[in-house]
């Protein structure tokens, strides 16, 4: 995708698609989110052209929604923001809707992260 922030809308529609084909709707508006916070930080933060969203479910107790972007610089979560600022939460908010969340280096760049619990409540499957 572009790094735009237009890029955002087709990223949240591929995570609430995903989840939904894999029954987990009741994560569909935190995965949003979460993709819409790790659009908005590399569109703010990089000077790449293009970003990589994907929606994984690695088992089946967790989702993992990531972007990648071609900036080696790490992202760093800030202990706390005044106020009267206007950015600068978005980690925070990755930390507090996530189960965990981190980067990986790669060659060209970086992911970052979120995981969500797709645990179901046991007598769902019932």
């Amino acid at each position: 995708m572009p790094c735009t922030a237009r890029s955002a809308v087709l990223a949240r529609s591929l995570v609430r698609t995903a989840l939904e084909a894999w029954g987990l709707e009741h994560l569909a508006d935190t995965g949003a989110l979460v993709v819409t916070e790790l659009v908005s930080n590399s569109v703010t933060h990089t000077r790449t052209y293009s970003i990589r969203v994907t929606v994984s479910r690695p088992s089946e107790t967790f989702v993992r929604v990531a972007v990648a972007d071609s900036s080696k610089a790490v992202p760093i979560l800030r202990v706390s923001a005044d106020g009267h600022d206007e950015a600068g939460r978005g980690l925070a908010i990755i930390e507090a809707l996530t189960w965990r969340w981190g980067t990986d280096c790669l060659p060209l760049g970086k992911r970052v992260w979120g995981d969500l619990r797709s645990e179901i409540d046991s007598e769902v499957d019932r």
